[in-house]
């Protein structure tokens, strides 16, 4: 008996497993048929932009900075030891531009801006108007998840970009200013070592870190059940979930971008 509910147990949770996967990447077809196939609300692209985007502004530089700041902090100790405080600002640059600020960015959108697209169209989904939508002729991907993805995707590269920057000035507040690096050293030290496909290669992973912090939001909204507690459910589950495969991602991402 004991092994019978084993094995009950273990299938029950791949079958829930495999269906949530499968309903996972079929929302993400149909959004990408819907984006492909229907004409793109600009208008409704651009308020997301904004609430994405210009909303989570100051979180990004503020985490940003503080990056930059602790990076100097913990560096500074090996660096030292070492002899090599000249590399400290390429470093930070390089930590900012292709992981530290991609990541971190990615990270505080999905908690702030992931967050909200579930709970905004969850709490649509379980008082109906997305039914209400559909009876109304209107396509609720269309309507509701394709100017979100969209906007997460273009508008998070722009955060990153200022994340980097703000990384970089923090690293040079604190070595500098605190523990008395040559400014000139840090700032040409950056220019010698950091290139721009490492930059690049950060944005592109910014923009998938985009896309799927508000591919999740949407999904987890759209099969949002169950009242204001299922609201709250899945819009916890956007965040865990968003983190988890956004992590996974930079994994993959790093492995096929930076040799």
């Amino acid at each position: 008996m004991v092994l019978l509910s084993c094995i009950n147990f273990i299938g029950s949770y791949v079958l829930h497993l495999c269906n949530t996967l499968g309903g996972f990447l079929l929302f993400f077809w149909n959004v990408f048929k819907t984006t492909c196939t229907t004409r793109i609300k600009v208008q409704k692209i651009l308020a997301q932009m904004e609430l994405i985007g210009v909303d989570s502004f100051m979180i990004t530089i503020l985490t940003g900075t503080f990056a930059g700041a602790v990076l100097a902090l913990q560096s500074y100790s090996g660096f030292k030891r070492y002899g090599g405080q000249e590399f400290m600002g390429p470093f930070i640059a390089l930590s900012m531009a292709r992981e530290l600020g991609p990541v971190i960015t990615g990270l505080m959108v999905t908690g702030r801006a992931g967050s909200a697209i579930a709970a905004e169209i969850g709490t649509m989904q379980i008082t109906e108007q997305i039914d209400a939508l559909k009876t109304l002729n209107i396509n609720p991907i269309q309507y509701l998840a394709v100017p979100r993805i969209v906007a997460g995707t273009i508008i998070l590269p722009f955060l990153t970009i200022f994340s980097m920057i703000c990384g970089i000035i923090g690293g040079y507040f604190i070595g500098v200013q605190v523990l008395g690096l040559n400014g000139q050293q840090y700032i040409s030290g950056i220019e010698k070592y950091l290139e721009l496909t490492d930059i690049r290669n950060g944005l592109i992973k910014s923009a998938a870190f985009g896309l799927i912090l508000s591919w999740v939001g949407a999904y987890k909204g759209f099969s949002a059940q169950g009242g204001a507690r299922g609201v709250g459910l899945a819009t916890t589950q956007s965040v865990v979930m968003g983190s988890i495969l956004l992590l996974g991602a930079n994994y993959f991402l790093t492995a096929m971008l930076f040799d």
